[in-house]
């Protein structure tokens, strides 16, 4: 597993995993924007969408998360060096008050037009300010553990989690280590 820097000051990084052709963050928001997965998502989502969301029309869904994702997208992308990112990504567990060593988080938007967004980007935090993007997800469900695809993302978070512990990478300059010996 390697790790693309994302922003210039080093602050936010994304997973690639072995066998991709792009980090975590890349293919999450090609998904978001590509109207046949979002549509066949759906579709086999439908239930969640309906009884949690009240939308029955599913072009409504996918136009609402291709406007959420350009939203994110931006969000992420323009991160000045003066934002704090502390504020954009939060605990996993709502119930979770302090900080942890890799410390799982999530992202989403904080306002949304017609509804409470459900795209979450889901990272784990090397110290204060500095995460790694693990993927994402539609979370259409109370809990990740009620649908597959959620709990995939939860399983990559661990697997990342996990990863970093067994390199010793438990914060940025680690992580700068352990980038530098790739590149030998």
């Amino acid at each position: 597993m390697t790790f693309d820097c994302i922003t210039p000051d080093e602050r936010l990084w994304a997973a690639r995993y072995e066998g991709c052709s792009d980090n975590a963050l890349g293919i999450l928001f090609e998904q978001w924007n590509d109207v046949v997965w979002l549509r066949d998502f759906f579709k086999e989502n439908i239930d969640d969408l309906i009884s949690y969301f009240k939308i029955t029309d599913v072009n409504e869904a996918i136009y609402d998360t291709i406007e959420d994702g350009e939203r994110l997208q931006c969000l992420i992308l323009d991160i000045s060096p003066d934002a704090d990112l502390d504020k954009l990504f939060r605990p996993l567990e709502n119930s979770r008050y302090n900080d942890m060593l890799l410390g799982k988080e999530k992202a989403k938007l904080k306002e949304a037009a017609r509804h409470t967004s459900w795209l979450r980007i889901y990272a784990i935090k090397l110290e204060q300010g500095i995460y790694v993007i693990t993927g994402g997800a539609i979370k259409l469900t109370r809990t990740m553990q009620e649908r597959k695809h959620t709990l995939r993302e939860l399983g990559k978070m661990e697997s990342v989690r996990n990863f970093l512990l067994e390199q010793g990478v438990v914060d940025k300059d680690a992580l700068m280590d352990y980038m530098s010996e790739l590149s030998f």
